[in-house]
């Protein structure tokens, strides 16, 4: 499909490209992880697994939101017996999300999840069981996920180390990849998660200098929307720009098809996927002749769902509000109950306030229908 021009400097996709961290590659269904891949989008569902259609109903939901995998939870025999169907007819690969009972790793193999995250701290004798899911997934085709959180660590890492420090987890997820390694098995992903971002900064910035495996960022129990993704985006943003990290998913306390929002957004503010919709808005001051939260929410809600990509000034004064307009595909800068729109730096209209979001809309349908090639900010592969 065509794309809008963003009307960005042509300079830009020469400007500091992201040189990415050599790693292994993994297949995940049909997302690849790793390697020269794009870096994915992952999420969880909040549904009960067993619930088989609730469960794909939200998988849809968060598919449509720009998800590339998804993970469900898998606590009783109950969910590891709906995993066949969920499976089969998920649009995007299902990873099953074991803890306590290995049983149900090897139940998620035979279902034909496409991964398996397990949480070697607090499955029962995992480290005894290695050999036998090594064969099993080696068979099937299926990576691992060594997944190691900060609130589930091994007691014995913990007396070890004194808290869940970066060393303490990169420890416990290098000791579960060895004994993998043992058995000949290197499908494997990692994340070490911990609920402050400097930790996962840390320890993510150790396995990167210690191993090759593709490594999920996430920073776990990051608390609800706003803190949860700022959160996020710090320790993200420093790791993707160091070009640490292949998939990611931003753990918030709020709906699953937030946390997907989240992670397509910082991606594409580092240039590392395809921007979509871009509202450029002002916070709002005493020079406001305009109610811009109002507006600004208005126009966003306007756009949900726009198939192509666009920036979007939405501007409440007259001191930055036309320069911003003019370097956006679509803009409005409004004052005295009116608002100046602009197209691709051009204004072509004044209207009242009541009818800017219209206007908005019916220009962003002619862009639309005169498609431009945009440029991207380039993905670099370091040389192994």
């Amino acid at each position: 499909m065509a794309t809008v021009d963003l009307g960005l400097p042509t300079t830009l996709a020469t400007q500091n490209p992201v040189r990415r961290r050599p790693t292994r590659q993994v297949r995940v269904g049909d997302a690849l992880v790793g390697g020269d891949a794009p870096i994915t989008v992952q999420s969880m569902t909040t549904t009960l697994t067993a619930n088989v259609d609730a469960t794909l109903q939200q998988i849809a939901e968060l598919t449509a939101s720009g998800c590339d995998i998804v993970r469900v939870a898998v606590p009783s025999q109950d969910d590891a017996d709906a995993l066949p169907a969920i499976a089969a007819k998920s649009k995007i690969p299902v990873i099953a999300d074991i803890h306590f009972q290995p049983r149900y790793v090897f139940a998620a193999i035979d279902a034909g999840c496409a991964a398996v995250r397990v949480n070697p701290g607090n499955i029962k004798k995992f480290d005894d069981r290695v050999g036998e899911i090594a064969k099993a997934a080696a068979a099937a085709g299926v990576p691992i996920r060594i997944g190691v959180n900060a609130g589930s660590l091994d007691p014995r890492l913990l007396a070890k180390h004194g808290a869940a420090t970066p060393e303490a987890l990169v420890e416990s997820a290098l000791w579960e990849c060895s004994l993998f390694e043992e058995h000949g098995f290197q499908d494997l992903k990692i994340a070490v998660k911990h609920h402050n971002p400097l930790t996962v900064v840390a320890a993510n910035r150790l396995l990167a200098e210690r191993c090759d495996y593709p490594l999920h960022l996430g920073v776990t129990e990051a608390g609800p929307a706003v803190q949860g993704a700022i959160k996020s985006a710090v320790a993200f943003g420093i790791l993707l720009s160091e070009g640490i990290g292949d998939t990611i998913r931003v753990s918030l306390s709020a709906p699953p098809v937030q946390q997907v929002k989240a992670g397509c957004h910082i991606l594409q503010s580092l240039g590392l996927r395809p921007r979509k919709l871009e509202i450029v808005s002002c916070p709002g001051c005493g020079r406001l002749q305009v109610d811009i939260h109002r507006l600004a929410n208005q126009v966003e809600a306007a756009f949900t769902g726009f198939p192509h990509p666009l920036r979007i000034a939405v501007m409440g004064c007259v001191v930055n509000g036309p320069g911003e307009s003019r370097e956006a595909d679509l803009g409005v800068s409004c004052g005295n109950g009116k608002g100046q729109i602009y197209r691709h730096g051009k204004v072509i209209a004044t209207v009242p306030e009541s009818q800017i979001v219209n206007r908005l809309v019916d220009e962003a349908q002619v862009l639309s229908a005169t498609p431009q090639p945009t440029e991207q900010a380039p993905i670099v592969r370091e040389e192994s």
